[in-house]
């Protein structure tokens, strides 16, 4: 627990005006009344009918909004060429040159413009009751991967959110807490760490396990993480896929292909994960359905596959590079401070890992459009 507390450090200091309950409810007052920005307290967004009061996001470095900040870890972000064209090209600990998927699912869902990170200093009580990210750079299903990258573990997140909770209870009582949890949408986006850095990178768990094995032991961890955020209130859960890992600019460069083709290996490990944790997902949601929950699993891989095998159709010009460079090490605090091109919107990778702010874009509309109505 000693990582959890190094978090909470830096975000006790803005907690602290928060608990003032004369204050509290003259502001509980006044925004039932007054329209936040992407959403409307006690009246929140829908879709299709059905009301979406606050987005959360878990996961990895895809979608950190800048959790790791405060942490001594190389999966950081907060500093150039990161944000080069984030508004007011701020780097905020987004591992892209602007925007992240939690972004652009707060603002197509009408909830809000950006999704901060839980671990901030400065939230405000309309963050909490619009949703936050706990997602971690580095982070993911396999305990062993948060440990090699010193993040914050799956479960850890999960922690987080229990704390969230309690904080969220402490300022709007226990009714409106449940209805912000009840009515939200939960996205949960790991995986993609634990089978690139943590199997193939390092052999640790190739001397345990052969590939088939170590992706059963990825899909009970994530099936056991989803059943516990079910159990602490989501009841709509998003279930992200990995993306076609062996079409990342540093894994095409690790397998030195000459032409640019991506990875099969470490594509065949992703669809696997895919294939068996969609079938896990939609028995869970069966068992789930009785007690109102609705979990659905949305395809990243063919989605961002058909980006690389169709660029010119989404206005992309280079599909195996990345806009600041293609190895392992053009990535995190390996490139701090260091340039990248200036034309990211022609590049699907930012970095050696990370797809662009154009990328996501077009990314996250297919997957709304693909798999929303299975969460309303």
């Amino acid at each position: 627990m000693a990582s959890l507390t190094t978090c909470f450090l830096g975000s006790y200091a803005s907690w602290r005006r928060f608990i003032r309950p004369p204050l509290l409810r003259l502001v509980v007052v006044v925004m039932t009344a007054v329209s936040l920005p992407g959403a409307v307290y006690g009246a929140a967004a829908s879709a299709g009918g059905q009301k979406i009061s606050a987005i959360f996001m878990f996961g990895d470095s895809i979608v950190d909004p800048g959790n790791n900040n405060n942490r001594l870890t190389e999966a950081r972000a907060n500093f150039p060429p990161y944000g080069q064209d984030f508004p007011g090209g701020v780097a905020t600990g987004r591992f892209s040159n602007g925007l992240v998927p939690g972004d652009f699912l707060a603002s197509k869902l009408g909830i809000k413009e950006l999704l901060p990170p839980y671990l901030s200093d400065d939230l405000e009580l309309e963050d909490l009751l619009t949703g936050v990210a706990f997602a971690c750079g580095g982070s993911g299903y396999d305990p062993l991967t948060s440990k090699l990258a010193t993040t914050l573990s799956s479960t850890n997140q999960l922690e987080l959110f229990a704390d969230y909770k309690e904080k969220l209870r402490a300022l709007v009582g226990q009714e409106e807490m449940e209805r912000v949890i009840s009515e939200g949408i939960f996205f949960t986006v790991m995986g993609a760490n634990d089978i690139v850095n943590n199997y193939f990178a390092l052999p640790l768990r190739r001397h345990e396990y052969d590939l088939p094995s170590y992706v059963e032991f990825l899909v009970s961890s994530a099936i056991n993480f989803t059943k516990t955020l079910n159990d602490m209130g989501a009841k709509r859960i998003g279930f992200v896929g990995v993306p076609p890992l062996g079409c990342c600019p540093s894994q095409i460069t690790l397998a030195g292909s000459p032409s640019g083709q991506c990875e099969p290996l470490r594509n065949q490990a992703s669809r696997l994960f895919n294939t068996r944790i969609s079938q896990e997902l939609e028995l869970l949601n069966a068992e789930r359905s009785v007690s109102g929950s609705k979990i659905a699993y949305f395809d990243i891989y063919y989605n961002l596959l058909d980006l690389i095998q169709n660029p010119a159709m989404y206005g992309f010009k280079d599909v195996s590079d990345g806009c600041c460079g293609s190895t392992v090490l053009n990535a995190a605090i390996f490139i701090a401070y260091h340039s990248c091109c200036p034309n990211a919107i022609d590049y699907i990778f930012w970095d050696g890992f990370h797809p662009t702010e154009k990328a996501y874009n077009i990314v996250v509309d297919k997957l709304i459009q693909q798999n929303m109505k299975y969460l309303m």
